[in-house]
């Protein structure tokens, strides 16, 4: 069944990207070709009388696809991806980004719906603890460390791992806080280990507050893009090994060590687990997505404004080789990351 949880996952965000590249492709009247879940040979496959595409489900539960007509070619005719104006085509190919992070939202606000949100508050603080000695006491909401603003707690854990680490300890930052409504503020200095001395992360009840399931979600959303975006600029700096690193293989492990631990606490906790699994994969997809990359949809963007710049194309068959350079990078990083899941897991 964890298997079966994790092809279940991996395909409802696949879909939904390609579902978000489908919708903008119909509203700018670009013909969609087919539209599939999976890869390889099809398995069940039905073409549409009214608009001509091919709907398919495929052998391999992996991937998707939305193929349009004249995406990859020249093809200039009627319906067609490169007859759109620029801003037409960068709205088809950015829209399955922009889906992965609606999608997110969506699950974020069955999950704070049903067993409510994170909020910064500080439920404990140890007796040397730096936020305590500058005033800050249990329940008090922390709203802002080192200018950062903090949303939800896990943005106080965040701070921790990719910002205080890196800085010289002992250090001194400005932080400000919530003590009964009141504001209050003070410039906090951290002890060498680096360390808050703060405990939290407990769910608080959202029951019937749509205002507040709606922002919660919103934050929701904004510290997995946040927590996606400083673990590349971690990669980037090396400070992340290869073996901190995971592809399809490790996703899947994750996704069934968490359906195995969390099945013993009964059917609610373990629907809100994988879809809190679900929103971390779905923003991640988006993310990735959009680095200016050949052969991602931020790489697609980026030749589509370097178009809109040069007001002409990069030249005939120009974009296609560059898109399979890239395409072939990714896959041997795929092959390479795959083979490290595999590694890690004999």
């Amino acid at each position: 069944m964890s298997i079966i949880a994790a092809v279940i996952i991996f395909s409802v965000i696949v879909l939904f990207h390609e579902f978000g590249h489908f919708i903008a492709a119909r509203l700018n009247k670009v013909q969609v070709l087919e539209f599939s879940l999976g890869m390889g040979p099809r398995l069940i496959s039905h073409v549409s009388r009214g608009s001509g595409t091919r709907y398919s489900v495929k052998i391999l539960p992996f991937g998707g696809s939305c193929m349009m007509k004249g995406e990859d070619d020249d093809d200039l005719g009627e319906n067609s991806f490169g007859s759109k104006k620029i801003w037409q085509r960068i709205i088809i190919v950015a829209a399955g980004p922009l889906f992965n992070f609606i999608l997110a939202f969506l699950f974020a606000v069955i999950i704070i719906s049903s067993v409510g949100y994170d909020a910064p508050v500080a439920e404990l603080l140890t007796d040397q603890s730096p936020l305590a000695e500058a005033g800050v006491a249990a329940g008090d909401e922390i709203t802002s460390i080192d200018g950062k603003k903090i949303t939800v707690y896990r943005d106080i854990v965040n701070y921790v791992t990719f910002d205080l680490s890196v800085k010289k300890q002992p250090v001194t930052v400005p932080v400000e806080w919530k003590h009964e409504g009141k504001t209050m503020s003070s410039d906090v200095s951290l002890n060498p280990a680096g360390t808050l001395g703060i405990y939290g992360g407990g769910r608080f009840s959202a029951h019937g507050d749509v205002p507040l399931i709606l922002r919660y979600s919103l934050y929701e959303v904004k510290y997995w893009i946040v927590t996606t975006l400083s673990s590349l600029k971690m990669i980037g700096m090396g400070r992340v090994s290869i073996d901190d690193v995971s592809g399809p293989v490790g996703i899947v492990g994750a996704i069934s060590d968490t359906y195995k631990e969390t099945r013993s606490e009964g059917t609610l906790m373990l629907i809100m687990n994988m879809l809190n699994m679900a929103i971390l994969l779905s923003a991640n997809l988006g993310v990735m997505n959009l680095i200016p990359f050949p052969a991602l949809d931020g790489g697609r963007i980026l030749l589509l404004i370097i178009e809109g710049i040069r007001k002409k194309k990069l030249g005939e068959n120009i974009e296609a080789y560059i898109n399979l350079a890239g395409f072939a990078v990714l896959m041997c990083v795929m092959v390479l990351v795959m083979f490290n899941d595999i590694r890690k897991l004999i």
